[in-house]
């Protein structure tokens, strides 16, 4: 029985259409706080947590901008709403995000007692709310979460696509133009009038070796001044 209701929240069958509507208002909250992250070149994540139906909570992506692995959307969203209430009891809360909770945020989910996770697409490299684990609904745990995902999927799975997309188009142009930089240096034209010295020669010798060169087969006078020939 216990499996069946895990599986219905899953999917969200049996939601009526209000609920779903009601669903689909709050992830695109989430959704505009991923785009935050999306203009800062941050993977595009974003959360909002409701209590009863007003947002106390935002969060979005910032790890790489913070430089801390503790920067992602749902903890923030967490630790805002946690202030707004005044408790780390989140017990009546509804928790949106984008893309399926890592291990570190279904464990946080968790620890703050939120009942219900909504999700917009699922990680199958790294969530945990059913795609590599599933730790929102460990029976062993003194604490489960009802999950519905797939809440506004095309939109959310479409924004992490075109960001990875134009991060790939991104570094591709930055490679080509740091090889490009690389040959303008090695072969980049000689000035009229100036000899191209030989590559890991210093300066000093390359003039010393032409400056040779000018004197043919003419012989070198004595450095003492006596004129003698050498």
């Amino acid at each position: 029985m216990k499996d069946r209701i895990q599986e219905e929240s899953r999917t969200g069958s049996g939601m009526d259409k209000a609920d779903r509507k009601t669903d689909e208002r709050f992830m695109r909250e989430a959704i505009k706080q991923a785009r935050k992250a999306y203009a800062l070149d941050e993977t595009p994540i974003g959360c909002v947590i409701v209590y009863e139906g007003k947002i106390i909570g935002r969060g979005y992506n910032r790890r790489n901008t913070d430089k801390s692995p503790l920067a992602h959307a749902e903890i923030t969203a967490i630790k805002k709403a946690s202030r707004k209430i005044g408790d780390w009891r989140l017990e009546d809360c509804t928790l949106y995000v984008t893309l399926e909770p890592c291990q570190m945020c279904s464990g946080a989910i968790i620890q703050a007692r939120i009942p219900r996770v909504v999700v917009g697409c699922m990680n199958p490299k790294a969530g945990c709310a059913g795609s590599v684990l599933n730790l929102l609904q460990v029976e062993r745990f003194n604490h489960q979460a009802e999950l519905t995902t797939g809440v506004l999927e095309e939109e959310c799975s479409g924004m992490m696509k075109q960001f990875f997309k134009e991060l790939r188009e991104r570094k591709k142009r930055e490679k080509e133009s740091g090889a490009a930089q690389e040959y303008r240096q090695l072969y980049r034209p000689v000035k009229p009038g100036v000899r191209k010295r030989k590559a890991g020669y210093p300066a000093e010798i390359s003039q010393c070796q032409g400056e040779s060169r000018d004197h043919g087969d003419q012989s070198i006078e004595d450095l003492s001044g006596t004129g003698r020939k050498m």
